[in-house]
């Protein structure tokens, strides 16, 4: 053998013995490499549960009416009244949020979940069947603390631990897109906890699509809905319904029956101009039949962020945007008054990147989103 292989062979034997490498002509063919080990989860503590359903919870409204469950959206008389989609949409537990405090260094969630797919297209485990914790801090300012990552219908995990001392006050957003049958929260033994009823005033009521249940938030705090809600210390309802928010008189016999702050109208995303022009005026007048003065604000939709390349596309907006102006014309008009208008072009801002998929916000569009809504609706509650 010749001096120079004899060298490349030496190198390469130096190679694959640091390298802890079987060199190829050794290992076995077809040999499939070593799985990783797989990660342990931390054992639970001794941990007191609280069933939440034992004290009120924000976002759950005609709390005196009949529910098949118990974190449904709707009462058990909607069934049937408002569309089949409609109704199964509602079963999602979309906007509400469980208030409590507490001195305890580590919080557990227990719960279950109503439908096994845990995730979608456009959503993660953790913004559609996640549980989303928020703490105000010592200037009273909510701060997201932690989050659940569910891997199945029952959920039993630490949603944070370590925590630095303190009694301090907690929210916990339940799941967008996944309904939820029972949930308590852990806690150790002799810590304090006290549950909290929801916030003081009458909760300003969403009703609209898939951008309002919560597509495509990175975890529940994240819809404009719930920002909304910490900024302005208000209780808030979610009634999104994906691909089926239409404006529909059915669903307008159920907002009436909620003593709300002020209604917000997000439908355009699932209409057309046509579509706004037959179902916008009679749904408003509905509204104020029953309610004559509260705000109701009407919101147009937003652009999609690749519609400046989908002409298409961008002419549909257009076209959804001036019908829903003439039908604000209209009803200012004929004296409706307490209307208020938000514009659709500034929602998910002007560089192209405030959506997942071009239509659903991502955290940055819903952020953005809330920026807008939130001047309008301050103006409407007189704050």
């Amino acid at each position: 053998m010749s001096k120079f292989f004899s060298v490349v062979l030496l190198s390469l034997a130096i190679g694959t013995a640091l390298s802890g490498q079987t060199p190829s002509a050794t290992r076995p063919k077809n040999a499939k490499p070593a799985a990783p080990a797989a990660k342990k989860a931390a054992p639970e503590p001794k941990l007191e549960w609280r069933d939440v359903t034992t004290w009120a919870i924000e976002g759950r409204a005609w709390t005196d009416e009949r529910r098949l469950r118990w974190f449904d959206r709707f009462p058990s008389a909607a069934q049937g009244k408002v569309t089949s989609a409609v109704w199964g949409l509602s079963r999602d537990s979309a906007g509400m949020m469980v208030r409590f405090k507490t001195d305890a260094t580590t919080i557990w969630a227990n719960y279950t979940l109503l439908k096994e797919r845990l995730a979608g297209a456009n959503m993660t485990a953790i913004g559609a069947s996640g549980i989303d914790l928020y703490a105000r801090d010592d200037a009273g300012k909510w701060r997201w603390v932690g989050v659940t990552r569910p891997d199945g219908k029952k959920v039993r995990q630490v949603i944070i631990a370590d925590l630095a001392p303190g009694f301090r006050e907690y929210a916990a957003y339940l799941p967008l897109y996944n309904g939820v049958e029972d949930l308590s929260i852990g806690v150790p033994p002799g810590a304090r906890f006290e549950p909290l009823p929801p916030r003081a005033g009458k909760p300003i009521v969403f009703y609209g699509t898939s951008i309002t249940h919560g597509a495509s938030a990175s975890r529940p705090g994240m819809v404009h809905t719930a920002i909304l809600g910490r900024r302005l210390e208000r209780p808030v309802v979610n009634l999104g319904f994906s691909g089926n928010g239409r404006m529909d008189a059915a669903v307008g016999e159920f907002l009436v029956k909620i003593d709300a702050a002020a209604y917000v109208i997000d439908c355009l995303p699932n209409m057309d101009a046509k579509a706004v022009r037959e179902k916008c005026i009679p749904l408003v007048k509905q509204l104020r039949a029953a309610r004559p003065d509260v705000p109701i604000v009407l919101v147009e939709d937003r652009r999609n962020t690749n519609s400046w390349i989908l002409p298409q596309r961008n002419r549909h907006h257009t076209d959804n945007h001036a019908a829903l102006r003439e039908c604000f014309a209209t009803l200012q008009k004929e004296g409706v008054g307490r209307l208020y208008y938000i514009p659709g072009d500034d929602l998910l801002g002007h560089d192209d990147e405030g959506a997942t998929d071009g239509s659903h916000p991502s955290d940055m569009g819903f952020v953005r989103q809330a920026d807008v809504f939130e001047l309008v609706v301050r103006a409407a509650l007189g704050m």
